[in-house]
């Protein structure tokens, strides 16, 4: 082992004396840290990745839909959710139309919401009627917008298992309504 030319350092030695030092040095730290404590820490949600909690959308389950099926119960063919408003809340679509067995029953189209404090949901906009003898097809809810294609008929003397006319539909929610932004254009199958 090689000696080394440096002098031995007191420090390098540990004597009571320094335990005793540095034990009394960390108990008046730990003394004033209780004594100075920050201010309490409050949640603050901060940038881009920051969002409020999304409620659930409304469900379908017990709401009276305003369709007419007799005897025959309400069927919800689909449904899509959105934030349709822009209110930060989940709006629920659905495609409803009345379980007739047989030929092509008419649908009608429902926006669906639940205010706070409301138990169940309930209808707010009918976006297509079932008295218009429409079918839907193609439905989806995206960036606010609610597409379908619609089926019906070019006149009554069509019967109803064969819809003759084709049209896409576009609804958007502007100045406290919706409204079909795509202009009918109906032409035939």
């Amino acid at each position: 082992m090689q000696q080394s030319a440096v002098p031995e350092l007191a420090h390098t030695h540990a004597r009571p004396i320094h335990w005793l030092a540095t034990a009394t040095a960390l108990a008046g730290v730990v003394a004033l840290s209780s004594v100075l404590q920050p201010s309490p820490a409050t949640a603050a949600q901060h940038g881009p990745e920051a969002k409020p909690a999304v409620a659930a959308a409304p469900s379908t389950t017990g709401v009276d839909f305003p369709i007419e099926c007799g005897p025959a119960k309400a069927l919800v063919e689909t449904k899509a959710s959105g934030d349709l408003d822009g209110d930060g809340s989940p709006e629920t679509v659905a495609v409803v139309r009345c379980d007739a067995g047989s030929g092509t029953p008419p649908s009608g189209v429902y926006v669906l919401t639940r205010a706070e404090g409301e138990a169940r949901p309930r209808v707010v906009a009918t976006l297509v009627d079932p008295k218009k003898r429409l079918s839907v097809t193609d439905f989806a809810v995206h960036d606010g917008a609610v597409t379908a294609t619609l089926l019906g008929y070019s006149s009554t003397d069509v019967p109803s298992c064969c819809p003759d006319v084709k049209d896409s539909a576009k609804w958007q929610w502007k100045d406290g309504a919706f409204v079909r932004s795509t202009p009918s254009q109906a032409r035939s199958v």
